[in-house]
């Protein structure tokens, strides 16, 4: 593993030209009012974890199409009054996996919404909800090609979905400030805290760790790492189809919804980053609207700062909420 396409004086100026749809605001305008005529509700069912400070409830909320989205919702115990939340969203392959996998967040004092993804759950953490959704064609193993010839089937239009109406659903809750909601996630998860922040004008905060799905075109040029390779695999095998799966997920870039954001953020990025260049996130970056601040991490890959970028993670989330 080495330092990848640029070196770090010329990443930190890196911004380049976004081509987005025509239609872009208009897509995502229909998608959510079609989504938000399910009203936003938070069902929630205690479970026993022998957690002594912490409480959890097991989450139903409705996503895309209404259908049923899990979560768990993490708190503490003898918090008083309504708390700031945190909604996480969870990295590529993974799933909610078990309550005890989530503790910082409560630990800190806040209420922590945990949103499992919708037909992963197979790769590293397990899940629960399956992808009830359109976009049944020929797709490389994974989910990023998924429905990927139509961007009203392909795959991640549901779970952009989903990640909006996490944001509706938590702000339900009794126990929660409706105001003070924060998105956080690294990888997957920090691409789709980028996607809500570009969605939902009146967030307090964006924790985006090493992102995907940032500047996606020129990811599968640079890298023939996976997720990305995905994509081009399926171009590969459909090369009558390469401008059909761009023009599809153009409408799913990173870029795009960073330069619609106005929360404040934090990003975070490894220099050796394989899965989510360092090109990408730092093009995302340069787009992102509102106030930002980014931790770089030369000598790591994926990982990012890992648990060292945490406590730079805690001090965002305080000053913001």
């Amino acid at each position: 593993m080495a330092f990848l396409s640029m070196d770090l004086p010329e990443l930190r100026k890196h911004r380049p030209e976004r081509t987005e749809p025509d239609d872009f605001d208009a897509f995502w305008a229909d998608t959510l009012a079609a989504a938000r005529a399910v009203p936003a509700r938070l069902d929630t069912a205690p479970v026993a974890t022998g957690l002594s400070t912490l409480t959890v409830e097991d989450t139903t909320f409705p996503g895309y199409g209404g259908q049923p989205i899990k979560g768990w919702l993490v708190r503490p115990r003898d918090a008083e009054g309504p708390l700031p939340a945190v909604v996480e969203y969870i990295g590529y392959g993974g799933g909610r996996a078990q309550p005890h996998d989530h503790l910082l967040w409560a630990s800190a004092g806040y209420a922590h919404l945990v949103m499992d993804t919708r037909g992963q759950g197979g790769a590293w953490s397990t899940g629960d909800t399956p992808d009830d959704g359109p976009g049944a064609g020929p797709a490389h193993p994974g989910s990023m090609t998924r429905g990927v010839l139509d961007p009203a089937t392909y795959y991640y239009r549901r779970l952009y979905t989903d990640a909006v109406r996490a944001v509706d659903a938590v702000r339900t809750h009794p126990g929660i400030d409706p105001g003070k909601v924060l998105v956080a996630g690294s990888s997957q998860g920090g691409g789709l805290a980028l996607a809500v922040a570009g969605l939902v004008p009146d967030l307090a905060g964006v924790v985006a760790g090493v992102p995907f799905l940032q500047h996606i075109r020129r990811a599968t040029e640079i890298t023939d790492a996976f997720p990305y390779k995905e994509v081009a695999e399926f171009c590969k095998v459909h090369r009558d189809k390469v401008e059909t799966v761009f023009a599809t997920l153009a409408y799913f870039d990173g870029l795009h919804f960073a330069a619609r954001a106005t929360a404040p953020a934090l990003y975070s990025v490894g220099l050796m980053d394989e899965v989510c260049p360092p090109e990408t996130v730092f093009a995302s970056y340069h787009h992102y609207r509102g106030p930002k601040d980014i931790g770089v991490y030369p000598y790591n890959g994926h990982e990012g700062g890992g648990s060292h970028h945490v406590p730079a993670a805690l001090a965002f989330a305080a000053s913001v909420l």
